[in-house]
């Protein structure tokens, strides 16, 4: 087991853990493994889906059904109202641009500065990354941008040449808009820095970036009001599926190495006692 050394040091907040890592860079390594492993396997399922192309359409035509029996086909009015903005234009495209910079930034941020919460988040987006490919796979779904005929459009390929370049390669889905992992993935990290964080100013940012990112794959033409639905259940699952691994790896190491059960399950109050930011029950 790797060697670790914790520094604690008073702050205006309490206790801010500093991990100081022996082998960090095996840490890295590994993280990187897993990464390239998850992406190798969205390459796959990419293959799978290009000779589904019209399964992708015929699948979008029974969402924009689906959503107007319910109320929910607003994006064309939304778009609307979006597009005699320049400012709420670039505003969203933004938004949806930086999505990689904000997925990548908050898991370096948490393995780096929270160690010991990073692995049930990295572990909810691996499963819900899972999930999210079973569905790719049997229900490839067109986004709204290759449906104008509907009035949908792509925003980003008008101000963003080169992103939708980007997407236009190997690397990229483009029939995988079921569920919005765009959504999903951001709403799980904000909730990841609203557990740990305690600056009001922060965790308020934290609050408002998953409706703002829903705003923008809605706004840009990306996905369909549901697709977004669908990634926050999507992810909400994965996140319990990892609390559930790990609290199954708890009770079944702890008891191995002959500790009592009030040991192997302090309470929330002696934890808070001891590191306010400690996240679990």
């Amino acid at each position: 087991m790797a060697t670790e050394t914790r520094i604690y040091h008073k702050s205006r907040q309490g206790p801010v853990e500093r991990p100081v890592s022996r082998s960090g860079w095996k840490v890295a390594a590994r993280e990187a493994a897993l990464i390239g492993v998850a992406a190798l396997l969205y390459s796959l399922v990419r293959g799978l889906t290009n000779d589904r192309v019209e399964a992708a359409f015929a699948n979008s035509e029974r969402v924009i059904s689906f959503e107007r029996r319910l109320g929910l086909f607003v994006e064309t009015d939304l778009q609307s109202f979006a597009l005699r903005s320049d400012v709420v234009l670039a505003i969203v495209n933004a938004i949806y641009i930086a999505y990689w910079p904000l997925v990548f930034g908050t898991l370096a941020w948490l393995l780096v500065r929270r160690p010991r919460i990073y692995p049930l988040f990295r572990n909810a987006i691996l499963a819900s990354g899972a999930l999210s490919l079973v569905v790719f796979a049997l229900f490839p779904l067109a986004p709204p941008r290759f449906v104008p005929e509907y009035g949908f459009v792509d925003t980003i390929a008008r101000e963003s040449a080169g992103y939708r370049s980007f997407n236009a390669s190997p690397l990229v889905n483009e029939y995988a808009a079921m569920p919005s992992l765009h959504f999903g993935w951001v709403l799980l990290l904000a909730i990841a820095v609203a557990t740990v964080v305690l600056n009001p100013y922060v965790r308020a940012v934290a609050f408002a970036v998953p409706p703002l990112m829903f705003a923008a794959i809605v706004l840009t033409g990306n996905h369909y009001v549901v697709d977004g639905f669908a990634g926050g259940a999507i992810v909400l699952t994965g996140l319990w599926m990892a609390v559930a691994l790990r609290k199954r790896r708890t009770n079944r190491i702890l008891p191995e190495r002959g500790l009592p059960e009030s040991f192997a399950r302090p309470t929330d109050t002696d934890m808070h006692a001891k590191d306010p930011h400690y996240p679990y029950p």
